[in-house]
């Protein structure tokens, strides 16, 4: 295994793309897309099943959306495609499920039944201005599982998804899950204090929500641009669609939510609750991820839950499951039919 500590400093995020605002070719591109996809996958091992991925409908122009409603009376906005043994994903901040398409995709043509959700305050979901703590984001969690009824499940959690997983698991039980998986995730704790020195400095995290609070537009072309996906690095060959779409996804929630997130993500300590979990859980991380320093979280995670097994990806991103989904998703699946 490979250990190298990486983003012992602050990022300083100064690259600037030229987007072109040509909104019908992109269109007709996004269209073409679809066109292919439709072609080539095969359809009749992915049908949505039938009530169980049933929630409310909320209907924005032609388009039917899937969503429940939690006690606080926030809206919850589901994907749930597919049959067979469920594989429940949580995704980063500030992104949405759309984040999982690649996952998505490979396991729905595999024979999973898959399901994501979008964060409150994120993507199509609520942007209420409360509840955007560890505490709610679990607690939304297990609605969106108790309302499709899930058993025996496999919770994939992506950055924050993977704080929202470990909590989740230690505050409601594992009686509806079958195994875990982070994935560059944040626990145990991101932030540097008297007990974890290896955290990065508070003053990181404030930067953040002063960019989100006053420029967030400009922010979130700096990230994917720069170190989400380690595009910052030498020959390091950038997609544009990818840093649009990540855009795309953090422009389509609230800048409240998004504020307060970074408070939850970076601020949680999730030391008690990743000694609760008992489930098989496999931890996945790159050692040149600039956003979660790997030194501070995977290995220090895998040693705080029993038995979890640690895959350190030597010169992976942040954002692997994107850059790299073809390797993220093998060694998903070969630890899911472990």
């Amino acid at each position: 295994m490979n250990e190298k500590r990486a983003g012992d400093e602050p990022v300083t995020l100064d690259t600037r793309p030229h987007l072109e605002s040509d909104i019908t070719r992109r269109d007709v591109l996004l269209g073409s897309a679809a066109g292919i996809m439709a072609a080539t996958v095969p359809w009749s091992a992915v049908a949505q099943s039938d009530g169980a991925g049933a929630g409310s409908s909320n209907h924005i122009g032609d388009t039917k959306m899937n969503t429940i409603t939690t006690k606080d009376g926030v809206t919850i906005f589901f994907k749930d495609w597919g049959k067979g043994q469920p594989i429940v994903f949580s995704h980063g901040w500030p992104l949405s499920s759309d984040d999982w398409d690649a996952q998505m995709m490979f396991f729905l043509s595999h024979g999973y039944r898959v399901v994501a959700h979008d964060r409150r305050g994120h993507g199509r979901s609520t942007q209420t201005a409360d509840g955007h703590d560890m505490d709610h984001y679990a607690d939304d969690l297990a609605a969106v599982t108790a309302h499709l009824d899930l058993k025996k499940a496999i919770h994939v959690g992506h950055s924050t998804g993977g704080g929202e997983v470990v909590h989740y698991i230690a505050r409601h039980g594992a009686s509806r899950v079958a195994k875990a998986v982070l994935i560059s995730a944040v626990p145990p704790l991101m932030v540097k204090t008297p007990g974890n020195p290896g955290g990065l400095p508070k003053e990181v995290f404030d930067g953040f929500q002063k960019q989100v609070a006053t420029n967030r537009a400009q922010f979130y072309l700096d990230v994917p641009t720069g170190p989400f996906y380690g595009f910052n690095r030498p020959g390091a060959k950038a997609s544009q669609g990818i840093i649009r779409n990540w855009w795309r996804q953090g422009m389509m929630g609230g800048a409240k939510a998004h504020y307060d997130g970074v408070v939850a993500f970076s601020q949680t300590d999730f030391t008690k609750d990743l000694k609760e979990i008992t489930v098989p859980t496999l931890v996945m991380h790159g050692d040149d991820d600039q956003i979660v320093p790997y030194a501070d979280s995977g290995p220090l995670t895998a040693k705080l839950v029993k038995g979890a097994i640690l895959k350190t990806y030597k010169g992976f991103p942040h954002g692997m499951p994107t850059t790299h989904a073809e390797t993220i998703n093998a060694d998903l699946l070969a630890f899911i039919k472990s």
